[in-house]
């Protein structure tokens, strides 16, 4: 959610490296870390959620397909609000799960020193879901899990003469499968696995007719442990991107995949049975396509 990469092929004709597109498409924005701990389920049961994200995100370098500098001495940095509404209801519809709805709303804040950057709001997240109760044990819960079928729709800011722009002018199928297991009552392991198909962007910067960026998955996975009893976690998290099908421009494929790695450490804080503060950090690597850095993560979710 929110968008900091930027279109390659856009940035490299704006500084006049290229004058064809030579390079692969970016990707959209989507979730990489921005969940984390005991993500196969909400922390409360069902009912209406508000969760609260505000994330920072810098980078020194921009990776080209090979891993080494695409445009000596750029930097992308990026700040990220996103308002989540989430709705569980208590009536079941698939194999006894329960459905809901997961809507954000992503304001972004883009600035790089070479690249023109672009403000504004992000493209609105929807997603249909199914969630189904915990697998129970003697001493607490075993496993939990929820499939959601989220899409992007492209409502957010979008300028073609801008490389940088917190909306991406296409529509995004990004559904996932998210799972938590209690390896112990007190330690935790969870991951979000998403699919991720791209829409044709029919207004991507001079001179191309359309774009679409290639087909990926992506995901993010966590460990942690509980420190304080109902209280404090801490643990590990971290993401991966990789691109599986190339993009295209005006028909014909272009070479070049996007892929990025992220692992760093992270903290849930309980404040009560209703209110939840997290806190996680990514410092990313393995970069293609695509901006290399570090990214900061807090959220606080309340249960009404």
């Amino acid at each position: 959610m929110g968008r900091f990469a930027k279109v390659i092929s856009a940035a490299l004709a704006c500084l006049g490296f290229v004058s064809t597109p030579a390079l692969a498409l970016d990707q959209p924005a989507v979730n990489l870390g921005f969940t984390s701990f005991l993500d196969g389920g909400p922390p409360a049961g069902p009912g209406l959620y508000l969760s609260q994200y505000l994330q920072y995100y810098q980078a020194d370098r921009i990776a080209d397909n090979r891993g080494d500098d695409l445009i000596p001495g750029a930097d992308v940095e990026a700040w990220v609000s996103l308002t989540q509404l989430i709705y569980q209801s208590d009536r079941q519809v698939l194999l006894g799960g329960k459905w809901g709805l997961n809507v954000i709303v992503p304001l972004v804040a883009l600035d790089s020193n070479l690249l023109p950057a672009n403000d504004g709001l992000g493209d609105l997240l929807v997603g249909p879901f199914v969630q189904w109760d915990p697998i129970m044990g003697k001493n607490g819960p075993l496993f939990m899990h929820r499939v959601e079928l989220q899409m992007l729709l492209p409502t957010g800011s979008y300028d073609r003469d801008k490389a940088l722009n917190p909306g991406s002018n296409f529509f995004s199928f990004n559904p996932y499968w998210a799972a938590t297991l209690f390896v112990t009552p007190r330690l935790t392991t969870s991951w979000r696995l998403h699919y991720l198909w791209n829409g044709k962007n029919d207004d991507p910067p001079e001179p191309f007719g359309n774009s679409q960026a290639g087909q990926a998955v992506h995901g993010n996975f966590t460990s942690a442990y509980e420190v304080l009893p109902g209280r404090l976690r801490l643990g590990i998290n971290g993401y991966y991107l990789r691109q599986v099908s190339d993009s295209k421009v005006d028909g014909v494929k272009v070479p070049g995949r996007e892929q990025v790695l992220a692992v760093g450490p992270g903290a849930l804080w309980h404040l009560s049975r209703d209110s939840h503060l997290f806190f996680n950090a990514y410092f990313e690597s393995q970069a293609r396509l695509r901006p290399e850095g570090d990214r900061f993560v807090l959220r606080y979710v309340h249960h009404f």
